[in-house]
């Protein structure tokens, strides 16, 4: 029989048995999930640091460390949403692709005039992130959603097909910016 005091519960309802053992293995997840979230918040303020990434890390980490420091991120004004959206949809905006990328370009070509040795490096490593990124699904934002699909519905009642686009899906549904702007084409002069 299995004591009581020896059980915590889980966010899942799994039982997980407390004691020693894990604590040390709670202990390298908060401590991997708190430096992601630093290296996150430094990355706010340093171009090279892509802060999503690292946020999304913590929260990973976090989950399996500490349920109280997983539901601080998840409720935390700024990064909560962040960690949501991920979770319900594992798409990323096509604006704050755009954002990144555009970071990313401007800080390696920084770095690449201003490195002496291997001046080439981060414009690598920002390569490789900005291709993972552009092959995950482009998020749609609320505003473009149909009625029927309104923000309060939870990602289980939402249509996988409507949470997010592949890149193929978001060039085709781009706007064409040579087409004639709404215009009929014969049907008065031109």
């Amino acid at each position: 029989m299995v004591n009581p005091q020896q059980v915590s519960p889980t966010t899942d309802g799994r039982a997980r048995p407390a004691g020693p053992r894990s604590h040390w293995r709670r202990w390298p997840w908060l401590l991997a999930g708190g430096l992601s979230l630093l290296l996150g918040v430094i990355g706010i303020v340093l171009p090279l640091l892509p802060t999503t990434p690292f946020v999304l890390l913590a929260a990973f980490c976090f989950a399996r460390g500490s349920e109280r420091c997983e539901a601080w991120l998840l409720a935390h004004p700024r990064f909560g949403p962040m960690v949501r959206q991920w979770r319900a949809t594992r798409a990323i905006p096509l604006r704050a692709k755009q954002l990144a990328w555009g970071m990313m370009t401007v800080s390696s070509l920084i770095s690449a005039w201003l490195m002496p040795v291997l001046p080439w490096l981060p414009a690598l490593c920002c390569l490789c992130v900005g291709l993972w990124m552009w092959r995950l699904p482009t998020a749609i934002p609320v505003s473009a959603q149909t009625p029927a699909q309104s923000p309060a519905q939870s990602p289980a009642q939402t249509p996988a097909h409507t949470a997010a686009l592949t890149p193929a899906q978001t060039s085709a549904a781009a706007p064409d910016p040579q087409s004639n702007s709404g215009k009929v084409s014969g049907t008065g002069p031109d």
